[in-house]
């Protein structure tokens, strides 16, 4: 039916896709209507010297269109910045489902798996 899209992308900067693929975590309302995505990307291009610049959200893109987000915060190590985080809320089912179509599709495209653990494993 339908082939792998290879154009699932995360941006930080319009039009500059960010390679390194991030931690992903869940978390749902018990009625599950709401929820959060928590995205965590270890030495991130975005935070090279060559690229540093103001980062003003994350943008997860694909053929639906665009998800944005502006609670992305840096992490610093000894004063050097080592990792983004970054948070994507959502507040309705229909909401989480157009991000679960996002997370789906740019999986597909880094050849990527994900595994439910349904709340039983705690990190």
């Amino acid at each position: 039916m339908s082939e792998p899209n290879p154009s699932a992308k995360i941006q930080f900067f319009k039009g500059v896709d960010e390679p390194v693929v991030p931690e992903i975590r869940l978390t749902r309302s018990r009625d599950g209507r709401t929820g959060q995505a928590f995205f965590v990307f270890e030495g991130p291009e975005a935070l090279s010297p060559e690229r540093m610049g103001e980062i003003t959200g994350m943008f997860l893109i694909d053929e639906e269109g665009e998800l944005a987000t502006r609670e992305v915060k840096a992490r610093f190590v000894n004063g050097s910045p080592s990792a983004l985080e970054a948070t994507y809320v959502w507040k309705s089912q229909v909401d989480f489902e157009r991000f679960m179509r996002f997370a789906n599709r740019y999986a597909e495209s880094h050849g990527l798996g994900y595994s439910d653990t349904s709340g039983e494993e705690k990190k």
